[in-house]
């Protein structure tokens, strides 16, 4: 194990052999990381999550955080990624992921084992991501969601549902299937000249004359 000038570990925290974590890292209390795992510079783990009760006169009060993070087995923590704990259980990244640098994973949040999520993603609080997944960068996925195994996320997609079947490949904000996301695009540079066409036909002048 190394650690690096500067990083902070709290208290009852577990770490593995041959874990490097680099300076300036902030491991809050009660966080367990495994064997062979990577923490780069500015990571926060064991943050509190993002949980307020509104009040009746308009404010917020904070709701305990009263869960940890727990990282498995060769897993890789970008710099400057945020993992907050969990509010009750664990927020868990499994064994072999990938997290790249800017990532924000919220409260009780699972990534599945080998799974890759790359700069800018945001994970809302307790979603569950599979095996294997691909997320691209600035990707954002709503809360209480699940991905399954071998979804792949691309670029700057957000993703407000569940995906029960494996190997999907998503598109768009809302996100859905790549390949019906292609032709919806490919259809959509063409809008201007088919509405144009149909008010031809219809002999609507005056709104195709607005275009």
């Amino acid at each position: 194990m190394l650690i690096f000038p500067h990083a902070t570990i709290g208290d009852r925290c577990r770490i593995g052999d041959g874990t490097i974590i680099y300076a300036g890292a902030r491991i809050y209390a009660d966080t367990v990381i495994g064997a062979r795992c990577t923490v780069h510079a500015g990571a926060v783990l064991g943050s509190d999550g993002f949980g307020f009760a509104p009040q009746p006169d308009g404010s917020y009060r904070a709701i305990p955080q009263i869960g940890n993070v727990v990282l498995e087995d060769n897993v890789s923590i970008g710099a400057n990624t945020t993992i907050d704990c969990a509010t009750m259980g664990s927020t868990i990244i499994r064994e072999g992921s990938k997290i790249d640098n800017l990532v924000q994973i919220a409260h009780n949040v699972e990534i599945g084992r080998h799974t890759v999520v790359a700069a800018q993603t945001g994970i809302s609080g307790s979603t569950k991501i599979g095996d294997y997944c691909v997320l691209a960068g600035q990707a954002g996925l709503a809360g209480h969601l699940t991905l399954a195994n071998r979804t792949t996320v691309t670029a700057q997609s957000g993703v407000g549902k569940s995906i029960k079947e494996e190997g999907q490949f998503l598109q768009g904000s809302p996100a859905f299937n790549l390949r019906d996301s292609l032709r919806a695009n490919a259809i959509f540079r063409h809008l201007p000249e088919l509405a144009r066409r149909l008010d031809a036909l219809e002999g609507n002048k005056s709104a195709t004359e607005k275009l």
